[in-house]
């Protein structure tokens, strides 16, 4: 569509130029025999240092509005449509007012701004979907320009020379040797871990994992090569693999950072390191273990600098958040998270603490590992190689005047009966079960062999949770639920037009999500309050039924109904839902 409409432009302009440049004696004759006074010359031509400037900017126009139809095919998340209607028909209004304003200055002026701000914007819109060395109109992409030119014409590149350095020095990411729950750092770590030839490699597979929004990076031997892939937004993600050589000498330099054994390929062995990433602090955990084909090694990627969410923000509804604030605010009690690994559990405890004044209160914590860094309260590490476990960190954080004890994982007996000891004693405890629902942590708590008694006095509530992939809002398609569906998940049928999931045609690969359909995740929840009946129940005869049936009575909402909302309202889809609550 556009290239015709280039091609009638150009001919409308050559007529143009044509009429402007022809002898006025000839086009204005009848004009000229009517007033014999005025001074005949030898003709009115054009002044080529006005009709140049427009001709240049046409000819960049007419290039520019090609580059930008091709760019726009190429990234699926720009709008097509929208950007090359606005270059094309920008340009076209510029060369209408360059000869409909006969002030020469502001006419150009009006052709240059219908020209220059329509992709300015254009390339500033693009630029933020695009990885850097994509980038348009920035220093590197206009000296990279300049070197071209300059290379056709024989001389030196002169642009770019500190970015080519940093290129040869790899990705611009920093290895830190350092132990997990310490500040003090190891420089001989990486000095040892430059020497090896693959050294390059684990920088770029770090980088790559980093950019992608991994949270893990799994190594895993076969006979001929070393797979890599990443879990993004809690599923793995193939990468590309190493061959054998390399890849065994990758997992040695992770090795050589962490502080490991690098002799040691059978048993399993774990430890820690950080990296820097601009303004980022990045801690990695890893963990090594050997199997058939070879040593098999994982990486916890924990992100230092990312900032903690609010209660709002991790997708609950807004009668949850009010709900959870006032019970975390309470001034004694325990407050379980419950869910499976990896389903947010020390993000909403965090959300949590943060609901707490930091200020007037004693918060303490103990964790393994700290996920995340807080300012004003006290955050201790379980360190299992130095004997210290959470229970024997949770005795000793008992005899240093606590206000709110945040406790990363109930494990054992020992620790469920101190974290109840310690709510029945005017202590706000938080912590986290594994457990399916919140019903059920329940009965895990007594399966752990805590009394019913304490678990009824001391508990206030249970939050159960799971994370839900959202929705990439560049490629989502919408489509209509079938009625059966909505009949059988009790939604009315004239409320609900459409429901929305992924594209069907991976081949058309999003720059956004990368091609899987979504972008992040939010949570769905169900919260399960200690009601005086409940009390009851757990004291007496604790009955899975009865207790899903009084809590029911008091108007809770399991995770399915909790995440039919969240696909209601567009975010997520029901094959998402699906996979994550059964």
């Amino acid at each position: 569509m556009i290239r015709p409409l280039l091609v009638l432009a150009t001919v409308l302009l050559t007529i143009l130029g044509a009429v402007a440049g022809a002898d006025a004696a000839e086009l204005l004759a009848p004009v000229l025999a009517q007033s014999p006074n005025v001074l005949r010359g030898p003709g009115l031509y054009l002044n080529l240092y006005k009709f140049i400037p427009v001709v240049v900017i046409y000819l960049l126009w007419t290039w520019t509005t090609d580059w930008v139809e091709h760019d726009t095919k190429e990234l699926n998340n720009v709008k097509f449509a929208l950007w090359n209607s606005v270059v094309f028909f920008s340009g076209v209004l510029g060369l209408i007012l360059i000869f409909a304003i006969p002030i020469y200055p502001l006419s150009l002026a009006l052709l240059l701004l219908a020209y220059f701000v329509p992709i300015l914007v254009y390339s500033y819109v693009r630029n933020q979907t695009v990885p850097d060395d994509q980038k348009v109109l920035t220093p590197y992409h206009l000296g990279e320009v300049a070197n071209g030119l300059l290379l056709k014409l024989g001389l030196r590149p002169m642009f770019n020379r500190d970015v080519a350095m940093v290129d040869r020095a790899g990705p611009p990411i920093t290895f830190v040797g350092k132990s997990a729950g310490t500040a003090k750092e190891d420089p001989s770590r990486v000095h040892r871990a430059e020497e090896s030839r693959s050294f390059m490699a684990a920088k770029e597979l770090v980088y790559d994992a980093v950019l992608r929004r991994a949270t893990d990076i799994h190594l895993e031997p076969t006979t001929e090569q070393l797979s890599v892939r990443y879990r993004i937004d809690g599923i793995l993600h193939a990468a590309e693999p190493f061959d054998r050589p390399t890849g065994d000498a990758v997992i040695n330099v992770f090795k050589v950072l962490s502080a490991m054994d690098i002799s040691e390929k059978r048993k399993p062995q774990d430890g820690s390191f950080g990296a820097k990433l601009q303004a980022r602090e990045l801690d990695f955990r890893v963990a090594t273990s050997g199997s058939k084909a070879g040593e098999k090694l994982v990486m916890r990627i924990l992100d230092n600098s990312g900032a903690i969410g609010k209660l709002e923000d991790l997708g609950m509804r807004p009668k949850i958040v009010k709900q959870v604030r006032s019970l975390v605010t309470q001034p004694h009690g325990m407050f379980l998270c419950c869910g499976p690994t990896g389903s947010g559990k020390s993000t909403t405890l965090y959300a949590s603490l943060r609901e707490i004044d930091r200020y007037q209160r004693n918060i303490i914590t103990v964790e393994d590992p700290i996920e995340y860094h807080m300012d004003n309260l006290t955050q201790m590490e379980v360190n299992t190689k130095a004997g210290q476990t959470f229970a024997i960190a949770l005795r000793s954080i008992l005899r240093q005047d606590p206000d709110v004890i945040m406790i990363g994982e109930i494990r054992d007996q020992e620790t469920a009966t101190i974290a109840c000891q310690a709510a029945n004693t005017g202590h706000m405890v938080f912590s986290t079960v594994h457990s399916n629902d919140a019903v059920t942590s329940l009965f895990r708590l007594l399966d752990l062999g805590v009394e019913p008694f304490m678990i009824s006095a001391a508990l206030t509530a249970v939050l159960g949770q799971r994370l839900v992939r959202v929705l990439c809002e560049a490629c989502k398609v919408p489509y209509k639920p079938k009625p059966e569906f909505l009949r059988k998940a009790n939604l009315p049928l004239e409320k609900i037009d459409v429901f929305y999931r992924r594209p069907d045609n991976p081949e058309q690969v999003c720059q956004q999500c990368g091609g899987t359909g979504y972008f992040g995740r939010t949570g769905i929840y169900e919260l399960l309050v200690i009601s005086e009946p409940l009390r009851e129940l757990l004291r007496e005869n604790p009955s899975i039924h009865k207790i899903k049936a009084e809590a029911r009575k008091n108007g809770m909402i399991n995770l399915q109904e909790d995440g039919l909302r969240q696909v209601i309202q567009g975010r997520t889809s029901i094959e998402e839902l699906l996979r994550v609550v059964k």
